[in-house]
């Protein structure tokens, strides 16, 4: 989940919230409403970019492009990793280009190059400066945003817009009439506090304002920097007139130095520490009731931040700008299309406000490399934090749409292990992070592969160099592997991660054995698909074997609530460590730590062995199997959503609710389905069941919108019920459009408890006309991959439904996934 250090096991609180103005929520429904009598829908107008900026849901609202490298918003007081919160008694510190959005990490991450507009009626000298004394209250109800927009009033009347393109931008400040407009610039400020040395310049005549410096990692070791650049153009093409101009240096305790006429600032890492604060301080001529500035940012130089703004805005205008983005958001969008009009409202905002949030990030840096990766001829995608989040249903989703950008990913991960020995598995702020299960990045490339095999070359990927990518993973130990790749000579050695294990080759934080084992033995399944994929029988063999591992941490002899079986972590000489499998469940009491900190001795990373005792997404039928059969993990199933132990919000727990497929319990996945996405998720600012995992919620939640599931790694999706009458995923790389029509679609039926007689259960499913072997799950290659037609005829008859009628979902242990499509 990657909420670091910040959130207990025992669940999420909420915090004080003010909606943004009420006219968001009013033109959504006007739009939804309208789609009946539009020749040309806008989707954009179907989103809600406010959803997930509550309860720590940590989504950044900011105006952006899809997958661009900046994010336009606001940054706030408080826990505010994106910038932005709705919490109205937090303080507006400024506008700034950089963030990221839905991450969980609780220092925040970018927020560099904030911008501040003042009321100076005093002068220069007076101007509130420093973070404490310039941050203001919001003007409650006034924050509006929408795909490529973002804006919010200050309680003094200042309105402050923002729209974007990938690397650039501009912003709009709108001050009362007759004030004199001032703005403060910071040069040393980000969120996390992280700055470490940098310079500004101030050139008058060209009305520029150049900052380049180095900031710290947000989710990764400390000694880690990065360099980050900004232009700011103050005069736009002409039209204003710069005033009074100068620098600024100011702290919490007094200094409050300023320098009229002043052009330059260069300042070093603060080594004693505490907060620094530096940057530009101006104002213009004229009163004029409105303020552009043009904005570029760059990982590489001043020179190409400016080269970016003046490449990717010019001389267009606010309005032109907006549009742009707007075309590229609906572009996107428009790769899913339900039947709006007969769609229940807020399934329609939900979807494609998931949708929305699931093309945020991660965030397009090619042409911006630095450190290993200057220069290179690859592709290159910042912010893929963490592998580990978004290899279940993040990258999923978008192989159904978009596998041009699911490839230019997956050359940036190859290209981890060509610069670097290891595909990165939490790169953030261009850094590595820390690696959270493993080497999630197997399953991503997996993914791919399975998928887009056939047109692989085309896309731009060598199947040989990603198959020795992922191989490295499992068969090459770095020598610090709390960033990167597995430990894998121990885990190799003993069949699973030991407890207490003597490593004298290898560095990582020795806790997290049962999760990090459960996840390498899916992470070997994963290259199991490749090497299948290419042939390579003596690998399949190996890793076929090995992704049977997780079965090594299972003890038989733990009981809990009268259920036998657990995974456990275990000693190098294979005796069982017990740790109580309610330990960091949402019912837990204890107090110690569940996360990457080193006193986390429970055995798994943010979970309990209740809910990671489910992970075998490639063997579901032998777990069955060790947990006493069909009726049993039904029983158990059932107790372990209705005891509390299942996280909507966590990644461990995204299959457990289509879990009953494996039992040939289909229906009852239906249920629980319904009951996950109403208790979890809504259309308001607190709508997710906590940190949006870079849009790990946002994909997971429009699977169960569109009635489908993927098993990561493999061409298999689970078959449930939509919550739409139709929808049609266009995939124009592949030149095919699959429209799934729900035959028997009653709206009464979504929500949480689908009402008796009402049409919900899967009666057939069809593909092109042909019934399909099984009503419980069907392949790409047969539906997506061909295009045409899915009928899913439901029925009210819940018993008549509760059976796959056909084979169950694949599993190992029964002979599945025994060749490749």
């Amino acid at each position: 989940m990657a909420h670091l250090f910040l959130l207990s096991a025992a669940g999420l609180l909420l915090s004080v919230s003010a909606q943004p103005a009420p006219s968001v929520q009013a033109d959504i429904s006007a739009a939804i409403k309208n789609a009946a009598n539009a020749t040309t829908l806008d989707y954009t107008a179907f989103v809600n970019p406010f959803i997930g900026t509550d309860n720590f849901g940590d989504v950044c609202p900011g105006a952006s492009i899809p997958f661009g490298m900046v994010k336009f918003s606001t940054d706030l007081t408080g826990y505010a990793p994106a910038g932005y919160i709705t919490d109205p008694t937090q303080f507006i510190r400024g506008l700034s280009p950089l963030h990221d959005s839905g991450t969980g990490s609780s220092l925040g991450t970018y927020g560099n190059f904030e911008i501040m507009p003042l009321l100076c009626p005093n002068g220069f000298d007076t101007c509130t400066t420093s973070l404490a004394r310039r941050q203001r209250l919001r003007k409650l109800n006034t924050d509006l945003a929408s795909p490529g927009y973002f804006a919010q009033t200050l309680n003094n009347n200042i309105k402050m817009e923002a729209t974007a393109t990938r690397r650039a931008g501009l912003e709009r400040f709108t001050f009362p009439q007759g004030s004199k407009p001032y703005f403060v610039l910071d040069l040393a400020n980000d969120l996390p506090n992280s700055f470490a040395g940098g310079s500004m310049d101030i050139d008058a005549e060209k009305g520029r304002i150049t900052i380049g410096g180095r900031w710290g990692s947000s989710f990764g070791p400390g000694r880690f920097s990065y360099q980050a650049f900004a232009c700011y153009d103050l005069l736009d093409g002409g039209k204003q007139k710069l005033s009074e101009y100068g620098v600024w240096t100011a702290d919490n305790f007094g200094l409050d130095a300023k320098g009229l006429g002043q052009t330059h600032l260069n300042l070093t890492l603060n080594l004693i520490g505490g907060v620094y604060q530096s940057g530009a301080l101006f104002s213009f001529d004229n009163t004029p009731a409105q303020v552009n500035l043009r904005v570029g940012v760059s990982f590489v130089s001043t020179d190409q931040a400016c080269a970016n703004a003046e490449s990717e805005v010019g001389s267009s205008s606010f309005e032109d700008i907006h549009e742009a983005a707007k075309a590229l958001w609906n572009e996107k969008l428009s790769k899913i299309e339900i039947d709006v009009p007969n769609t229940p409202e807020n399934v329609t905002e939900m979807l494609y406000s998931s949708l929305y949030r699931a093309a945020l990030t991660p965030n397009n840096a090619t042409g911006e490399t630095q450190g290993l990766f200057a220069d290179t001829s690859s592709f290159y995608f910042d912010s893929l934090y963490c592998s580990w989040d978004t290899f279940r249903t993040f990258y999923p989703l978008m192989s159904l749409h978009s596998p041009v950008e699911f490839a230019q990913i997956v050359d940036s991960y190859i290209d981890g292990w060509r610069k670097n020995g290891w595909m990165p598995e939490c790169r953030a702020n261009n850094l590595p992070g820390w690696t959270q299960g493993g080497s999630s990045a197997d399953v991503i490339v997996g993914h791919f592969a399975t998928h887009y095999h056939n047109e692989a070359a085309a896309l731009g990927i060598d199947l040989q160099e990603l198959y020795s990518a992922a191989w490295t993973d499992a068969e090459v130990n770095p020598p610090e592997w709390n960033i990167q790749g597995r430990q894998s000579n121990v885990y190799n050695q003993y069949g699973y991660v030991p407890f207490a294990v003597l490593d004298v080759s290898s560095t990582g934080r020795q806790t997290r054995e049962g999760s990090r084992t459960l996840e390498y033995a899916f992470e070997d399944f994963a290259i199991r698909q490749i090497a299948q994929l290419l042939g390579k029988t003596d690998d399949v063999e190996l890793f076929t074997n090995r992704s049977l591992n997780y079965r090594n941490v299972w003890d038989p002899s733990v009981v809990s609530d009268d259920f036998h079986g657990f995974s456990q972590k275990r000693y190098a000489n294979g005796k069982f460590n017990f740790t109580d499998p309610k330990h960091c469940s949402p019912v837990d009491t204890k107090t110690t730590e569940c996360s990457l900190q080193g006193d986390n001795t429970n055995g798994f990373y943010e979970s309990s062995s209740w809910e990671y005792s489910w992970f075998a997404p490639h063997d579901t039928a032998h777990l069955i199997e060790l947990m006493g059969g069909n009726d049993t993990f039904i029983k158990r199933l059932d107790h372990f959503f209705s005891a509390g132990f299942y996280q909507a919000g966590n990644e461990p727990s995204f299959q457990t609710p289509v879990g009953y497929h494996y039992a040939n319990r289909p229906a009852q996945s239906v249920d629980r389905v319904r009951r996950v996405v109403f208790e979890n998720f809504d259309i308001t600012a607190a709508g997710l069941p906590g940190n949006d995992d870079q849009a790990a919620m946002a994909s997971l939640l429009s699977f169960h919108l569109l009635g489908l599931y993927p098993v990561p790694s493999t061409t298999q999706y689970l078959v449930l019920s939509p919550f739409t009458p139709k929808y049609t995923i266009h995939n124009s790389y592949l030149g095919t459009s699959t429209t799934v029509t729900t035959v028997g679609f009653d709206g009464k039926s979504v929500q949480k408890v689908i009402p008796a007689g009402t049409k919900a259960y899967v009666a057939n499913v069809t593909v092109n006309g042909v019934p399909t072997a099984s009503r419980c799950h069907f392949d790409f290659f047969d539906v997506f991959r061909l295009g045409g037609n899915v009928t899913i005829t439901l029925t009210s008859d819940k018993t008549e439904a509760n059976d796959c009628l056909g084979a169950l979902p694949e599993s190992l242990s029964t002979g599945g996934f025994a060749s490749a499509r």
